[in-house]
């Protein structure tokens, strides 16, 4: 029998806080033991690290202007650190998370705090490990609600819900990573997705293991959907009914209906539903989306959107989903999201560009002579494949460490050629370093992403630490800078932290380097990011202490 989730529990619990907080801001302390537990799905049981024994771990409730207090310590037998995705941590990169970017990992019996504010920003964000593939199991969701007395700018929920998307290996995720390394080739993909950690009755060993939730007829609902999946993009719909989007990586959106949405991994979607249905069982769903000749997972998670009163012998109906590789529907609806651009909530989106840089995305193939076919897969941005230091790029900058790095990464691709013209096998020369890129604070930047046929064309979600961007332009093949930037939309384009480089195109962003340190960029499909596809930006100080990184905490865990 399907699991029962009523909304009168944890998940009532950030509504109830919504109404009952104080208007002060708040102090909020976490616990997060970081441990190893059994866990069985798909009819398998193994052991794997998980945060206070879940999956998926803890939910974060805080509010806009909160002080956040997380203790994280560490049991399980791997370094780890943990990122808190999509928050700005301004000046405050030592609370970020990524390890050997901003920190070293915290290593096996002991502990670390992360002490961030979260100011000027509301919305549903996410954590997760951000060391090796851990992140498959620890993860976990961030709601911020907005200031006491500050309503949605939409209409107000009756309840609401967290839906996190994930992916469940039946084998130890970091075995297969390391076997994948191994060979040269890419690691086995996922036995299946998951809803809330549970992959939902159309796998075996899988009724106990469906996430439910119970809903009543003529009510609004909220939902707060993450893709925490490794390396898929995915489709997400419910039977038979709307969504209306109202939200994205914790920024408002003009509202649009949908039959479905599309989430990348790192991505957050919120969106309100209408239970105006015939009362009954529906299933939400959720499925791969790749339009580029590469395998996937393919298979459908799903779990239950129940009528209150409907017996469970009903047998729920599944949604129609857009095709696996349906990139009319891909192109269509990121084409609709745009920001609310309000008085209250402003796209100030920079007219002016001070640095332009252009980014090609390449997959490649380097020699091995250890692997299974002489070569190992690699990727780079701009013929550039990042290997991640041995100190923290934040600490070695702000120490004066010396060796750790090279502030040299290129503003554009050292060979021009036609990006997404017929498959390239060559690698270009492709060079490996800990290369990055320094940004005068303050400055306005406008980063092109391009995709390449190097090898194959396939999207990619890119995600940047510290920092919100607006996404002003996309297209499909290669970007010109003679016309491309007249098509921009400057007036209420997309903010969001994560953007998908569509299969074959680019994505062009802006946004305001006023946020000092260290800051990870870096395509967010685990795979292409091991395999280097990452560089940072290192922001300037600006002028005097209140536009300086904040001193290190005393106990920043040593490499």
């Amino acid at each position: 029998m399907a699991t029962r989730t009523t909304l009168l529990g944890v998940l009532a619990f950030g509504f109830l806080c919504f109404i009952c907080l104080p208007a002060e801001a708040a102090l909020k302390k976490y616990q997060f033991d970081v441990k190893v537990s059994n866990v069985s799905r798909l009819c398998h049981a193994k052991q794997m690290v998980t945060v206070n024994g879940g999956f998926p771990g803890p939910t974060i409730y805080a509010r806009e202007g909160d002080r956040v207090q997380i203790n994280v310590t560490n049991y399980a037998q791997y370094n780890l650190s943990i990122h808190w995705h999509g928050l700005k941590q301004y000046r405050n990169g030592w609370a970020d998370g990524p390890a050997y970017i901003t920190q070293c990992p915290i290593q096996t019996g002991n502990s670390y705090v992360y002490d961030f504010n979260v100011t000027g920003q509301r919305g549903t964000l996410w954590w997760h490990a951000h060391i090796l593939w851990l992140r498959a199991t620890v993860y976990g969701a961030i709601v911020i609600m907005p200031q006491q007395g500050t309503p949605f700018p939409f209409p107000q929920p009756d309840r609401e819900e967290v839906l996190v998307l994930g992916e469940w290996w039946n084998a130890d995720v970091e075995q297969v990573e390391k076997q994948g390394n191994a060979l040269g080739l890419p690691p086995n993909m996922s036995d299946a997705h998951t809803i809330n950690g549970k992959p939902g009755p159309l796998f075996p060993c899988s009724e106990k293991h469906t996430f439910a939730m119970e809903v009543e007829k003529g009510k609004t609902y909220l939902l707060r959907i993450i893709n925490a999946a490794l390396n898929d993009e995915l489709f997400f719909a419910l039977a038979n009914h709307t969504f209306t989007v109202v939200e994205i990586d914790a920024v408002y959106t003009k509202p649009f209906t949908t039959d479905a949405i599309l989430i990348a991994p790192g991505q957050t979607t919120n969106v309100l539903v209408r239970t105006n249905q015939v009362p009954g069982r529906y299933f939400m769903a959720a499925r791969a989306f790749m339009d580029a000749p590469i395998s996937v997972d393919n298979k459908t998670a799903a779990a239950i959107f129940q009528y209150k009163g409907i017996p469970e012998t009903v047998i729920p109906k599944l949604p129609t989903l857009p095709a696996q590789n349906d990139s009319d529907f891909a192109l269509s609806y990121n084409s609709k999201l745009k920001s609310l651009n309000t008085p209250k909530y402003p796209a100030n989106v920079p007219l002016n560009v001070d640095r332009h840089l252009l980014l090609t995305v390449g997959l490649g193939i380097n020699p091995c002579p250890t692997c299974l076919n002489g070569t190992r897969l690699t990727a780079s941005l701009n013929n550039i494949s990042f290997i991640m230091p041995e100190t923290a790029l934040l600490q070695s900058h702000y120490f004066n460490i010396k060796g750790v790095y090279t502030p040299d990464f290129p503003d554009k691709p050292p060979t021009p050629f036609n990006f997404t013209g017929a498959p390239l096998t060559a690698n270009l020369r492709t060079n490996v370093g800990t290369r990055i890129s320094k940004i005068a604070f303050n400055s306005t930047v406008e980063i092109v992403v391009q995709d390449t046929n190097l090898l194959s064309v396939e999207s990619h979600p890119f995600h940047l630490h510290g920092y919100n961007f607006f996404v002003v332009g996309t297209g499909i093949g290669n970007f010109d800078p003679k016309k491309d930037p007249a098509k921009y939309n400057l007036n209420d384009p997309i903010e969001r932290n994560t953007v998908g480089v569509p299969t074959g195109g680019w994505t062009a962003i802006r946004f305001r380097a006023d946020n000092p340190g260290v800051w990870f960029f870096h395509c967010h499909l685990e795979l292409h990011t091991g395999w280097g596809l990452k560089t940072a930006f290192l922001v300037e100080n600006g002028p005097g202490l209140d536009h300086s990184i904040l001193p290190p905490p005393k106990d920043l865990p040593s490499c």
